[in-house]
């Protein structure tokens, strides 16, 4: 008999277009773990909310764009299960049923939500929902009985909510989840222009749908050593975004020389910046062709998404009505 593989899930919100943080901290990533996991990857629609809670005109067209980058990044609706998370109603039961269990010191302890109230100038975000945010992250992925999540630095803390909150399901109800395990990416947190996380809220990123055009021009005005004046200034590989990058697009024995060339200021700041953004553009040149072909086709994203839905739905309904069983909370034949 063929050992059953175990399932992996994640998802990406909805709440911009995909970028080079996205792409290289996560999906990199999925795509490698379809040949090992039994893979669930979502569109976060509903998750984006929390942001876009006043006005949603975009959250369609980002979804869309989203998907369309998952599947030219190589994500198979042959061999991954691709969904909205909208189109599959469980999340948002299952989101009630946790919330009603989860203390609220829990959630204001997360590290994501005590730096994004600070940060964040574009929404209010002290609402529920963003409060809450974990709590659907975590119905997310136990609805699932997802054994891992590919995260980042940044979402660990997040995941160790969400098993904080099976267990506390499970000492009122009894063991039903899965407790989910990280799985933690290589390059995890891809910097922005300025030094932050590369992120829309932050209005530094580097889209994958952006032109080459406006590609070099984020590339050359991108934050540097701020402590570097003047040509002949030693750098500090370590501080410097487009180093980060370099990282990425470069050979190993390549990065090393820059670094020794930056320190000993026998590199300026234009050339390596011009030099970086040759790389990623040669790097990324397939992917955007996949990416322009796809685009010419929404109504097969659209199908993608839907079947992809479909499949999720079937197993989030067994086990919303495995909850309800659990809380006894069910009335009739099916489990409602």
């Amino acid at each position: 008999m063929a050992e059953t593989k175990k399932r992996v899930l994640s998802g990406m919100q909805t709440s911009g277009r995909m970028h080079l943080g996205n792409y290289h901290g996560a999906v990199e990533n999925w795509v490698r773990l379809q040949d090992e996991y039994d893979c669930f990857f979502f569109c976060a629609d509903l998750h984006s909310l929390t942001m876009f809670y006043g006005d949603s005109t975009d959250v369609v067209p980002n979804t869309l764009d989203i998907a369309t980058n998952l599947l030219a990044a190589g994500i198979d609706p042959n061999r991954s299960v691709l969904f909205l998370q909208s189109l599959v109603h469980e999340h948002c039961e299952l989101f009630t049923v946790l919330s009603m269990m989860t203390p609220l010191g829990w959630l204001e302890r997360v590290p994501t939500f005590k730096e994004k109230i600070v940060e964040v100038e574009t929404a209010d975000l002290h609402t529920h929902g963003f409060l809450g945010y974990p709590v659907l992250q975590t119905a997310d992925i136990i609805l699932y009985n997802a054994h891992f999540v590919p995260v980042g630095e940044d979402q660990v803390a997040h995941l160790e909510l969400a098993r904080e909150l099976t267990r506390k399901f499970h000492f009122h109800h009894g063991e039903l989840f899965v407790e989910p395990q990280p799985l933690l990416t290589q390059f995890s947190r891809l910097p922005g222009l300025d030094g932050r996380k590369m992120s829309k809220s932050y209005n530094n990123a580097i889209y994958l749908s952006d032109d080459d055009e406006t590609v070099r021009k984020k590339v050359m005005n991108a934050v540097t050593d701020p402590q570097r004046q003047r040509r002949t200034d030693p750098g500090r590989p370590e501080v410097c975004n487009i180093h980060q990058y370099r990282k990425v697009y470069a050979a190993p024995e390549r990065v090393a020389e820059i670094d020794a060339d930056c320190r000993a200021a026998r590199i300026g700041c234009v050339d390596c910046k011009k030099d970086v953004c040759r790389l990623m553009l040669e790097r990324l040149a397939p992917l955007r062709a996949r990416r322009e072909d796809l685009a010419k086709r929404p109504g097969y994203v659209i199908d993608v998404l839907i079947e992809g839905s479909r499949k999720a739905s079937a197993v989030a309904a067994d086990t919303m009505r495995r909850v309800r069983e659990r809380m006894k909370m069910t009335i009739g034949r099916n489990g409602r």
